[in-house]
């Protein structure tokens, strides 16, 4: 069958990713979907399909620390001559709640895995992408300190020090990376959304960011000790009209958010430079909005994931 248009999902195998992939693939057999993580145990690509009774949906595998395997995603993805890519998923995160850790480049994995490795591939995707495509950072409402979320405050003084924590923060809760993460994916979607609109804006692409909500039960908390991976796996699931009375009212299955994040990867128009709580449109943390915090972890990001100046040319020119 020849395919109208492509959809990457990553972190597409399991919960919010996999029913995000499936909802899309249902409503649109025309399309390619793609989704992308290190490894395939679960057979997700074979369950969407057989689901739907559809052959739309294949897995491709890509390892968002390493960027050496984002590099090759990139160089098959194109040797493929595949669609252009109409809706681009940057969902895959990861926590890492104990004692500082870093990947072989020496980055604290976290923010690695859910800012750099998702910009690397944004910015190499970025010839693919079809006019008005939309790209969708799923990010969490642990960014904004007023919302209470039990975790360390976000705390941004740098892209740098994200990268490299300074002891202060290396040697504190090993949550705030996540949380700091997480403000770091809006920060680049307004930076990135702004940018397009400044250089490129006949191709109409939109950024916007997602929060899903709490989603007990799902493998977020996979890094956690054993007693708390209990509870989120097994206690919290079943406590959820709870948590909801007595926390937060956002509080929903994968599947529930999964529609809404192929919702709004999928919408007409509207949302570029946005951040959505499910399908409403709210305000981000006041600190999200500073321009000058958004340019540092743009322009740190592009030169840290650029190989030389002719790339950070390049990626500047969304080419």
């Amino acid at each position: 069958m020849s395919y109208t248009r492509s959809a990457i999902v990553t972190g597409g195998t399991i919960n919010l990713g996999f029913h995000a992939a499936t909802e899309i693939a249902r409503q649109h057999p025309d399309w390619l979907i793609v989704i992308s993580s290190r490894s395939n145990r679960e057979h997700a690509a074979s369950k969407i399909n057989q689901l739907l009774k559809q052959n739309n949906t294949i897995f491709l595998p890509i390892d968002l620390a390493d960027p050496n395997s984002v590099r090759t995603f990139s160089k098959n993805w194109t040797s493929k001559n595949h669609p252009p890519i109409q809706a681009l998923l940057l969902n895959a995160g990861l926590q890492f709640p104990g004692k500082l850790t870093t990947t072989p480049e020496g980055i604290e994995s976290t923010f690695a895995i859910n800012h750099i490795g998702h910009a690397l591939l944004f910015h190499l995707l970025c010839p693919h992408l079809a006019p008005h495509a939309r790209v969708v950072l799923t990010s969490s409402g642990t960014h904004d300190p007023a919302m209470k979320s039990g975790l360390p405050d976000a705390l941004y003084t740098s892209a740098e020090d994200l990268a490299h924590p300074p002891p202060s923060i290396a040697n504190g809760d090993g949550r705030r990376h996540y949380a700091n993460s997480k403000l770091a994916n809006i920060l680049w979607t307004y930076a990135a959304h702004r940018r397009l609109g400044q250089s490129v804006p006949d191709r109409g692409v939109v950024v916007a960011a997602f929060d899903p909500g709490l989603m007990p039960g799902t493998g977020l908390a996979r890094e956690y000790p054993p007693l708390m991976n209990f509870l989120w796996w097994k206690v919290l699931p079943r406590v959820v009209p709870v948590l909801k009375c007595v926390y937060t009212e956002n509080i929903h299955t994968p599947g529930e958010s999964g529609a809404s994040l192929a919702w709004l990867a999928t919408m007409e128009e509207g949302g570029g430079g946005k951040y959505f709580e499910g399908r409403k449109e709210i305000m981000s943390s006041e600190g999200s909005y500073d321009e000058k915090k958004q340019d540092d972890l743009w322009s740190w990001t592009v030169r840290h994931v650029a190989r030389d100046e002719a790339e950070v040319e390049r990626f500047e020119a969304f080419g």
